[in-house]
């Protein structure tokens, strides 16, 4: 008899001795399922890696064993094996031992995308499209970012050689760069916008998210901010308490922010302010979109439910689930799904399906039927079922064909290292403007490219053309299909003038980031992003914004 069977008919001799034979039949019965299918899995497992006409990687096959059984769990109960430990770390510190930059492929070449202020690769004067061709002698090319990722990593104080490529410089020169602790910033900007509206970008919830939101309120009032624009786009989230804490800058120390509920009743807890706020009475707009999950969705919600902001933007994600660790053997981890979470007015804002959702990661939408209302402080009425909605919708910016593909093939991030290289100065973010003659520059140097790129048009005549050939009507409309593409194609020889507008600022964000970074992305953004926009609209309208917070 296995261990597993002889520990279950103990379990079930002890049930049955405190709960009765119906306890028994119930509990025992599902301690034999569990050693029953476990004995199974573990002679598939072994009379596969004997017998199998190829030759197995054993942990590969159990990883993707275990991974495949999660998924159909849901999508966040995640596996983490020894080697992973480190990167999800990361994840939920902020913290690591390097050089301080973000590195991803670009035509082939391991380049750099983003080197973050004050660290050893900003101080060693890395740039924005640098390309690293050598890590410590190791010829990289080829390499994934992940195994990069690994080269660059390591303890700090530790040395490291990176053999680096610049646009205009004829041959490679080595760097020599001294690792550091890099401590990831939650709110890697904050600033002013105009005299009295104050922005803060808030990208994570790994720790300090609260201090750093609090530190930049404190500072932006300083600065004369009487209004403020919190912007959580894109936040996927992060640390529970960290919700928590974020949240308490603009509520009363006391207030209800988030209660869970799971399986195990003794982990149900309800979390409360824990600290006196910053400000709970200056006015507040935060922007949220579909990449606005987990504690971007708490914080988001609890601002509408006390009706202490307006949100701006998109629905947000919809993930209401808590997710804890458990430590497994060999240094592995689960990361586990415990409990569902519930803002102040009582709604979870879990996505009733989380498996189906838009190409862009948007909830689709979910039937009345199947929500249910709530009410907030003020008696405004929300409902759950499915992400945050904002107070006021703004629709998303749609960008044209080619100005994706000029994003997507790299055109415009090589256009910007080139205009980097010839000019060594330009005017701060807020102020700087790619005027009318430098677009004109850009579409003669585009010219000598090689760029190919479809429209929606082209793919719809496509598929009609498709259509029209297997109903056999092909001969009878072969003329008007020939002239659609004739024009489709005259068409498209226009879109660099026709979408003059997005693919300028497009191409000005870039260029900005090459000489103010990350923070200059961010303020470049100020006069064109339409969220933005529609947020300093309502905070200069005081009696709009007081309606919007009111039942009607």
């Amino acid at each position: 008899m296995s261990r597993l069977v002889k520990r279950a008919l103990i379990g079930g001799v002890f049930i049955f001795t405190l709960f009765g034979l119906v306890a028994f039949d119930t509990v025992g019965d599902r301690y034999f399922q569990i050693a029953k299918n476990l004995d199974i899995f573990a002679t598939l497992f072994k009379e596969v890696n004997a017998f199998y006409v190829d030759e197995i990687n054993p942990n590969e096959l159990m990883k993707t064993g275990i991974n495949a059984m999660l998924n159909s769990l849901d999508p966040y109960t995640d596996y983490i094996p020894e080697d992973d430990i480190e990167s999800y770390r990361t994840m939920t510190t902020g913290q690591y031992g390097g050089i301080g930059a973000l590195v991803g492929k670009r035509n082939g070449f391991n380049t750099i995308i983003m080197p973050y202020e004050g660290y050893p690769a900003h101080k060693a004067g890395l740039q924005i499209g640098d390309k690293i061709l050598k890590i410590d002698e190791i010829e990289i090319t080829g390499m994934d970012t992940e195994q990069i990722s690994q080269l660059l990593k390591g303890q700090s104080k530790t040395t490291i050689n990176l053999t680096v490529g610049r646009y205009g410089v004829e041959e490679p020169f080595v760097l020599e760069l001294k690792r550091e602790k890099i401590t990831i910033n939650n709110v890697p900007y904050f600033g002013m916008i105009n005299e009295d509206i104050g922005f803060i970008k808030l990208t994570d919830f790994t720790t300090n998210a609260g201090k750093e939101v609090k530190d930049a309120v404190v500072k932006l009032k300083e600065d004369g901010a009487k209004k403020i624009i919190f912007d959580l786009r894109g936040n996927p989230g992060g640390l529970l308490d960290e919700a928590v804490n974020v949240s308490n800058v603009f509520v009363p120390k006391g207030a209800e922010i988030v209660s869970t509920k799971g399986k195990v009743t003794s982990w149900n807890k309800t979390y409360t302010a824990p600290s006196e706020p910053v400000d709970t009475k200056i006015p507040l707009v935060v922007l949220t979109n579909s990449g606005s999950a987990s504690a971007s969705e708490i914080v988001s919600g609890v601002m509408q439910d006390y009706d202490r902001g307006v949100l701006v933007g998109r629905k947000t994600y919809g993930k209401g689930l808590v997710q804890a660790t458990r430590p497994l053997s060999y240094n592995s981890q689960l990361k586990i799904t415990t409990a569902k979470y519930y803002i102040p007015s009582g709604r979870c804002i879990q996505a009733i399906d989380y498996s189906h959702r838009n190409p862009d990661g948007s909830i689709g939408r979910i039937p009345d039927s199947l929500k249910v209302a709530f009410k907030t402080r003020s008696g405004r009425t929300v409902y759950d079922g499915g992400g945050v909605d904002p107070d006021i919708s703004v629709e998303e910016r749609h960008y044209a064909s080619i100005t994706i593909a000029l994003i997507t093939g790299n055109f415009v991030f090589d256009y910007a290292t080139k205009y980097r290289f010839e000019n060594p100065e330009i005017k701060d973010a807020k102020n700087f403007s790619f005027s009318d003659d430098e677009y004109e520059d850009f579409i003669n140097w585009l010219s000598e490219k090689d760029m190919n790129y479809v429209t929606k048009v082209e793919k719809n005549i496509e598929i009609l053309e498709k259509a029209v050939k297997d109903e056999r009507y092909f001969q009878d409309i072969e003329e008007e299909l020939a002239s659609l593409k004739s024009t489709a194609a005259v068409n498209k020889k226009g879109d660099l003038k026709r979408f003059k507008d997005q693919i300028r600022y497009m191409i000005e964000e870039e260029i900005i980031s090459r000489y103010y970074l990350e923070s200059g992305m961010i303020e470049a953004a100020f006069d064109d992003d339409q969220d933005i926009l529609a947020a300093i609209e309502v905070l200069n309208n005081p009696d709009e914004y007081q309606r919007l917070l009111k039942a009607q």
